[in-house]
């Protein structure tokens, strides 16, 4: 079995550790744009010809199914990167997980790329999925990219401007880009007022993984015997894991467990 996830970067990771988790026998691809970054602040065209770049290095590795790993590719770019890899290779896309945020009940905050924050596609979401909950959109200037270059002060002042527009009575937080799910202890931490419940935050790595499992017909087995390939694709170019995906626990994840990372393909 072999998984096959693309992203402009390093916000792949928590998806590709979530199918490390339920299928630690798969093989991975990882299939990313250093070059190409960010993808935010390109139009929509722009970003569908990234994306299907990306994409078609992964499909010369003959996945079982793609993951379209990051938001913005999954807004933009969906449509055509189905229209041409389906059926042969499935596509699962990533949508923020406004809808079991919504039904823990009280109000929910969407933190997003101000590409995104306030986008006809995420306002459809919250109109669609939020099922009446109060839901305040908060972006997030520069969050993603710090996160992208393991910037740790960047990170901690990103996260903070984003907190202070964060209501202190919301319940969830929707982590409406994926390189955020690296930092969910932090933003936690952040959001949380004292003295009150937890804050939940959701993100989309693990339903996204399991989707791709049932899409190709598989079943999780997380007690499965280790020992996959792993395959690095920085802008089409066989790769090892870049240092920066290191720093974070999902990368040391993808690097410690048994397998070969394969930059020669």
């Amino acid at each position: 079995m072999k998984i096959a996830l693309m992203d402009s970067g390093i916000g792949l990771l928590p998806t590709a550790a979530a199918v490390r988790r339920l299928r630690p026998d798969a093989d991975l691809v990882l299939s990313s744009d250093p070059e190409g970054m960010p993808w935010g602040p390109r139009t929509p065209a722009d970003i569908t010809e990234h994306a299907l770049a990306v994409a078609r290095a992964a499909a010369a590795h003959r996945p079982d199914a793609l993951i379209v790993a990051c938001n913005t590719a999954s807004v933009h770019a969906l449509p055509a990167l189905r229209a041409e890899l389906e059926p042969g290779i499935p596509v699962i896309g990533t949508v923020p997980a406004i809808k079991p945020a919504a039904a823990g009940g009280g109000s929910v905050a969407i933190w997003a790329t101000p590409a995104t924050t306030g986008s006809p596609y995420q306002r459809g979401l919250i109109r669609d999925f939020a099922d009446g909950a109060a839901v305040t959109e908060v972006p997030c200037p520069g969050l993603a990219d710090a996160v992208q270059r393991a910037d740790e002060e960047a990170i901690d002042r990103a996260i903070a401007a984003a907190a202070a527009l964060t209501p202190r009575d919301v319940r969830a937080v929707v982590l409406g880009c994926t390189h955020y799910e690296l930092l969910v202890e932090r933003i936690g931490a952040a959001v949380q007022p004292p003295g009150l419940p937890p804050v939940v935050l959701h993100g989309s790595a693990e339903a996204v993984a399991a989707q791709a499992l049932r899409r190709i017909g598989a079943s999780p087995a997380p007690a499965a015997t280790p020992g996959a390939d792993l395959t690095v694709l920085l802008s089409g170019r066989g790769s090892a894991l870049p240092a920066e995906a290191l720093a974070y626990a999902e990368g040391r994840l993808l690097e410690t467990v048994d397998q070969t990372v394969d930059a020669a393909r």
